[in-house]
């Protein structure tokens, strides 16, 4: 039985829950991870306000002293965009960071996994981890997969990240049963751009109608996530041959360093970003609040 007395609720968050209001969770990776101060914290800002556009309450999710915090205030967001030493944190960390209480940003499996325990069904991300390119050698791919096909949150994200093998990782999301949609297009999006040159498994046109289907596979008990991918905006999209050249040069220089295992995604991202100068960055804070606005849609219907 999980025990409640690590969930620290925002009091805005829980009167949400209370009244049976939509709710929209959101990671912390992005903040101590994802870009640089200050505009983490003005990202994080802008999506949580996304969210409350759509008529829906955001709740951030990150760990801080021994807590699972659902919500953070002002204060809490400002200190997960300066503080050096926050971990990044997925399922097998969550035990050690929360008994030695220290800081920790959570990604899209932790995420999820305290969403849950909150009660909270609709998560928005940018994208989701998955197989990673060469893992027939180094066997990594992401736990965001696993948690994905045994938690009952949706996510919304613009895919999967472009830096993996986009091919393996829709396979083995149907190897889990993980329902896999895009919104209003047929080909599956590669995170900064809008293609990746594979057809999406499922495509649905309205919040209303994926709304419908997330209640239809929770009611007949099969339990798990549902992907639900969101093309980054036209105008904000980067070319996906130029980004390809950009994640190039970024694998070569993380084989150099010898990059590995959690630091490997945030070093890429960084890497894409600075030589791209600053594109990719604009696409990633684009496609996040793009989908922060989608799960507040979802989240809404939901609730009708």
């Amino acid at each position: 039985m999980i025990k409640t007395d690590f969930l620290h609720i925002h009091p805005e968050v829980a009167e949400a829950i209370k009244n049976n209001q939509p709710i929209v969770a959101l990671e912390s990776t992005i903040i101590s991870h994802g870009m640089p101060y200050p505009r983490n914290v003005e990202t994080a800002i802008s999506v949580e306000a996304a969210v409350r556009a759509e008529g829906a309450i955001p709740a951030t999710i990150a760990i801080k002293e021994g807590k699972c915090y659902v919500g953070l205030t002002s204060d809490d967001l400002e200190f997960f965009g300066k503080e050096k030493n926050v971990w990044k944190v997925s399922i097998r960390d969550m035990p050690y960071v929360i008994a030695n209480k220290l800081p920790g940003a959570t990604t899209v499996a932790a995420t999820m996994r305290i969403a849950a325990m909150a009660g909270i069904q609709i998560f928005a991300t940018g994208g989701i981890g998955g197989v990673h390119r060469g893992a027939e050698n180094t066997m990594d791919i992401s736990a965001d997969l696993t948690e994905m096909s045994s938690t009952n949150v949706a996510v919304v994200s613009a895919g999967v990240k472009s830096i993996l093998d986009i091919g393996l990782t829709l396979e083995y999301l149907e190897t889990l049963g993980i329902p896999v949609v895009t919104f209003g297009q047929k080909e599956f999006p590669s995170f900064y751009s809008r293609k990746s040159g594979f057809n999406s498994p499922l495509s649905i046109d309205t919040p209303s109608s994926i709304a419908e289907m997330l209640q239809v596979k929770w009611d007949l008990g099969l339990n798990g996530s549902v992907l639900i991918a969101n093309p980054v905006p036209k105008d904000q999209e980067v070319d996906a041959e130029t980004i390809e050249g950009y994640i190039q040069q970024a694998l070569s220089a993380s084989t150099e360093n010898n990059i590995i295992g959690k630091e490997i995604t945030p070093f890429l991202l960084k890497y894409i970003a600075e030589h791209s100068k600053g594109e990719s960055l604009d696409a990633n804070i684009a496609l996040i609040h793009h989908n922060a606005s989608l799960a507040g849609k979802i989240a809404v219907e939901m609730k009708k």
